[in-house]
Order: C-alpha cells, then sequence, then structure tokens
C-alpha cells in the first residue's frame, strides 16, 4: 500500500504544481464575436496559449458580457479582470491625451493613424503606467462617416437630429452640428435607431454591419473623419507575476496581433461599405458643401483639442506633422 499512497501523493503533487505553474486570465470586450477587433483578440489569445506553452491561458469575454463596455477599463486596473480591450477615446474625459486619435480630420487615412499612433504612443504609456496599467497593442477602427436617417447636404441638414454618441469627441460634432448628442452603446444601437431615440450617428462601416444599420437606417455617408483606436492593455501587476518565458509570449503575441488588426481593419473597411450597399443603404461621398462644413468643425475641434491637451498634446502633433 505504501508505494500506491507514495504514486497518489506523487500525482497529487504534480497535479497541484501544474495547476499553479498556469495562470489564467479574463479579458472582457464590448463587441460581438464575430467583429474584426473581437477576432484578432481570439486568435491573440490563441497565440499566447500556443507560445507559452499552455502556461497563459486567456477567456475572452465579448459582447460586453463580463463587463459593460465602459467599465472595462476600471475592472482590469482593480484586478477584476487581467486584461481587456477598450476604445481608448472613450476615456478622453479623463485625460485630453485618450482623444487624439478622434480630433476629426487631424489623422484621416490608415498611413496618417499609423504614424499618430506611433506620435502618441508614449504619451499614452506613461498614463497607462501612473494607473497600473500597460498598453500591449491598439488597432484602429475603419475610417468613421455619418449614419443618417435623412438625406444631409450639409451640417445645417443636421440641425435637431438625435445623434448617437460614444465619446466626448463625437458629442462635441454633434453640438456643433446643432444635433442633440445621445449617449448609446453599440449593443442598444439598433433599438435606439428602431424606435426613434436617436436618428443620427458617426461610427464606422464595420459597427453599421455588425448592427445591421439598414433594417432601421437608409444614408451613409463615407466622410473618412477620423480612425478611432481600440487600446488592449493589462494590469501591470498581473504582467508582472508572470514569468519571463511567458511575458515576451504575451508580448510578440501583442505585437502581431497589432500588425494583424491594422491590415484586417484595412481591408475590412471596404468590404464593410460594400455590404452597406449590398443590404439597400445609400453609401456615398458627403457633399462638397458636407465637406466643407466638417472641416471647419475639425478646425475648431483640433484648436479646441491643442488648448486642453496642453504642452504634451502639442509635442504630439508637432511629432505627428514632421
Amino acid at each position: 500500500m505504501k508505494p500506491l499512497k507514495a504514486f497518489i501523493a506523487a500525482v497529487a503533487a504534480a497535479s497541484c504544481a501544474a495547476a499553479m505553474a498556469q495562470t489564467k486570465w479574463d479579458m472582457p470586450t464590448p463587441y460581438p464575436a464575430t467583429n474584426f477587433h473581437t477576432e484578432n483578440v481570439a486568435q491573440f489569445a490563441a497565440d499566447v496559449d500556443k507560445a507559452s506553452a499552455g502556461k497563459l491561458k486567456i477567456t475572452v469575454h465579448s459582447a460586453a458580457s463580463l463587463f459593460k463596455a465602459p467599465e472595462i477599463k476600471r475592472a482590469v486596473q482593480g484586478g477584476q479582470a487581467q486584461v481587456g480591450e477598450i476604445l481608448i477615446s472613450g476615456y478622453s474625459n479623463e485625460d485630453p491625451i485618450f482623444g487624439v486619435d478622434s480630433v476629426p480630420f487631424l489623422a484621416t487615412s490608415y498611413a496618417d493613424a499609423a504614424k499618430l499612433w506611433k506620435a502618441s504612443r508614449k504619451a499614452l504609456e506613461d498614463r497607462f503606467a501612473k494607473q497600473g496599467l500597460m498598453i500591449l497593442y491598439s488597432v484602429p477602427w475603419p475610417p468613421q462617416g455619418i449614419y443618417s436617417s435623412k438625406p444631409l447636404n450639409s451640417v445645417a441638414d443636421m440641425k435637431g437630429l438625435k445623434m448617437r454618441t460614444y465619446n466626448p469627441y463625437t458629442s462635441r460634432i454633434a453640438e456643433l452640428a446643432g444635433a442633440q448628442p445621445v449617449t448609446i452603446q453599440v449593443a442598444e444601437l439598433a433599438q435606439a435607431f428602431a424606435t426613434g431615440a436617436v436618428n443620427a450617428n458617426i461610427t464606422s462601416g464595420s459597427t453599421g454591419y455588425d448592427t445591421k444599420a439598414w433594417e432601421v437606417v437608409k444614408n451613409y455617408y463615407d466622410t473618412q473623419a477620423w480612425l478611432p483606436k481600440n487600446i488592449v492593455f493589462v494590469n501591470k501587476q498581473a504582467f508582472d507575476a508572470l514569468d519571463k518565458p511567458t511575458q515576451q509570449a504575451l508580448l510578440k503575441a501583442a505585437s502581431e496581433a497589432e500588425a494583424r488588426g491594422w491590415k484586417a481593419s484595412e481591408e475590412k473597411n471596404k468590404w464593410y461599405l460594400e455590404q452597406l450597399a449590398k443590404n439597400g443603404m445609400i453609401v456615398a461621398p458627403p457633399s462638397a458643401q458636407l465637406k466643407s462644413d466638417f472641416k471647419k468643425i475639425g478646425d475648431t475641434m483640433t484648436a479646441e483639442w491643442m488648448a486642453s491637451a496642453g504642452a504634451d498634446g502639442k509635442a504630439i502633433v508637432d511629432a505627428y506633422r514632421k
């Protein structure tokens, strides 16, 4: 019996050691499993599992199923989750630097957005570090356009519209256009259009596709106003608790996820707009007047952002414009 007891004890000890060696993380994300951001996150989690030889397992909780979108950053900061994904500009009330990628008409192409990310990353990383967080990677949304229940030939046509907004910058655009800003999360967007709670929206073709926008709204104007980014980030204490090889596996997978995500965003942008049109939406460039009107709004908001962001903001814009 003694050898059997010794064997059982050895198996139990080995199982315990294996369990201790494996780290499990929860990763809340705001978007559905079929969204390209979430697909990229799922690949990232699989890559981490493989590269760490199963030592780090990341469980992705999509569609705001673990925490609602506005709760994710605080949840990771407080250790309720170890890693998460957020739309960084949604936190620009906390710090104007978080909204640099959503200043209208500052960066209006993927090349410009990449240049702006390079110019702003250090400032963003410094701010995350002060909050016990660490940035892993970023991926942009496709360029932002306007969904409207009625045709828009100029900004004057937006007066009185109830416009869905998702950050302080979209709220400011609504104000400058004479529309009424209404904060609605992505998951509730289709219902809001259907019930008339909103009748205009600035977002990407991706979100329009995810929410089947064609069922509730008919017009999409491809204004390419800006390319807002999602940030994937980790609780620094959780990261520091990993052994060095696992940290390196995580950072390598993050670097690959960033490159893959930027490529997917650009490729999918064209496809999303094709799908909107295929499903009956009127997809059109903005009229010359609407484009001119938005340029004025963009100039106003760039000046406002520069004033609020201070020296760091000026340094980012100067580096970006070099």
